[in-house]
């Protein structure tokens, strides 16, 4: 087929393309790319465009932009200036500067992922972190997947299965971010849902009406986004834990230290003899993408065997920043200050401030500092507003997205967010640093 097609209605633009080559020089010269990967780029753009063109595009288009953006990492760093604190679009929970250094020592070639180093002999990857969570939980056993739904699937699984019921109050058949519904995860393990009680009102008996000898477990699954207020009831994990039954008990955001709002401590329920105790290691935990499983010995146990076990296993990457993450609970003074998530929740007026308003004297007389409150996001405390100071940009003669979306074309991107026609940068989620940068880019962009 012809290279341009003649008597097509886009043949003198199709003939106006630039040749590969060119374009290739080009990207290489402006952007330190080798010649190889500049090609690839440029004949991949070359084609795209040629393509558009033949199915009737109109406009220009910047190949040399194209190019760039091809070659740059899809995956790159930003910076959350939203005040969203665990912003799963952005990641969730940023890491901690030891877990950040153990995940490149685990990635700076082999690891003894799964050797025993004293024996010689193949290890388990669990044993990484099982003594720690034991230590910091209380818990007989622990083991960790990869994230919270496979854990809450991998322990009906291996609790309940083909056979088997498992017991769900009707006010926590609830859904999570993704489509992710626990009647689904139910189904999924093959196991039987047993509903009990009502959407507002759920009570003891209602449990132990419900038992029966092909009982597997009850699941208590902890509404983490949202609350329901006024006339309800719900039965206390020690009560649970009473009726005889194994009990697996989803807590969401993995809270290890015993004050954060109306999140449930994973110490209570392990204290209480849930046989599970299921959580999240990048919600309030504060690490890595992971789902972690303490409880009993049996019941954990039973869980490590169980095939989807293997299909929803951690990484090594994942596991090192997971262990370098909980070793900062064993002083909770110093995870408050070290862990991201945990710092930003507790971040005082004065240091706020001082962020505000070096973003705000950067950016120039359209940036004012304001009130305004930030939330804790990724499924945690739904009802809680932290107020405090943010940056407030009069977009001028431009337009508020516009500005935001130049913030996310700079380098870093950051991502701010829009309300009353303004555009707002939160220093609750910025570094001292971050907020240097954020500040120079809106100096580009406003003034």
């Amino acid at each position: 087929m012809p290279t341009h097609p003649a008597g097509h209605p886009a043949a003198e633009r199709l003939r106006a393309l630039p040749a590969v080559d060119r374009l290739a020089a080009e990207l290489a010269a402006t952007d330190g790319w080798t010649d190889a990967e500049a090609v690839s780029a440029a004949r991949a753009v070359v084609e795209e465009r040629r393509a558009e063109l033949l199915a009737g595009a109109g406009g220009d288009a910047d190949l040399v932009a194209r190019g760039r953006a091809r070659l740059r990492p899809s995956l790159r760093r930003v910076l959350n200036a939203t005040g969203v604190i665990v912003h799963t679009n952005l990641g969730r929970a940023p890491l901690a500067a030891s877990a950040r250094e153990a995940v490149a020592r685990a990635a700076e070639g082999y690891a003894n992922l799964e050797l025993d180093l004293d024996s010689g002999e193949r290890g388990s990857r669990h044993d990484h972190v099982e003594a720690l969570l034991c230590e910091l939980t209380g818990a007989e056993a622990a083991l960790v997947v990869n994230n919270c739904a496979a854990a809450t699937l991998l322990c009906a699984a291996a609790l309940g299965g083909p056979g088997r019921a498992i017991v769900v109050s009707r006010g926590q058949l609830i859904e999570i971010g993704g489509g992710f519904r626990v009647p689904e995860v139910i189904r999924q393990s093959g196991s039987e849902l047993v509903e009990v009680g009502t959407t507002n009102r759920t009570r003891l008996a209602d449990y132990r009406a419900a038992l029966g000898p092909g009982t597997g477990a009850i699941l208590r699954a902890h509404p983490s986004n949202f609350r329901t207020l006024g006339f309800v009831e719900e039965v206390a994990i020690e009560e649970l834990c009473g009726l005889g039954v194994p009990v697996i008990d989803d807590v969401g955001s993995g809270v290890l230290l015993d004050e954060i709002a109306d999140e449930p401590p994973v110490r209570r329920s392990v204290r209480a003899g849930a046989a599970i105790v299921c959580f999240s290691g990048d919600k309030l935990l504060g690490g890595p993408q992971a789902g972690v499983v303490v409880g009993r010995a049996a019941e954990v146990a039973a869980a490590k065997r169980h095939p989807l076990a293997r299909a929803t296993r951690i990484d090594k990457l994942s596991l090192a920043a997971l262990e370098a993450t909980l070793a900062l609970y064993r002083d909770p003074a110093r995870a408050r200050r070290e862990i991201p998530v945990l710092a930003a929740l507790e971040a005082g007026e004065d240091e706020l401030r001082a962020r505000a308003l070096w973003i705000a004297s950067a950016a120039g007389p359209r940036a004012a500092v304001e009130r305004a409150s930030a939330r804790v996001g990724g499924g945690a405390l739904p009802l809680v507003e932290l107020e405090g100071p943010i940056v407030a940009v009069d977009p001028g003669e431009q337009r508020a997205d516009a500005i935001a979306r130049a913030l996310r074309a700079g380098e870093p991107p950051i991502v701010a967010r829009i309300a009353d026609g303004r555009v707002l940068l939160d220093p609750r989620t910025l570094t001292d640093d971050e907020a240097a940068l954020a500040g120079a880019a809106l100096a580009r962009i406003v003034q």
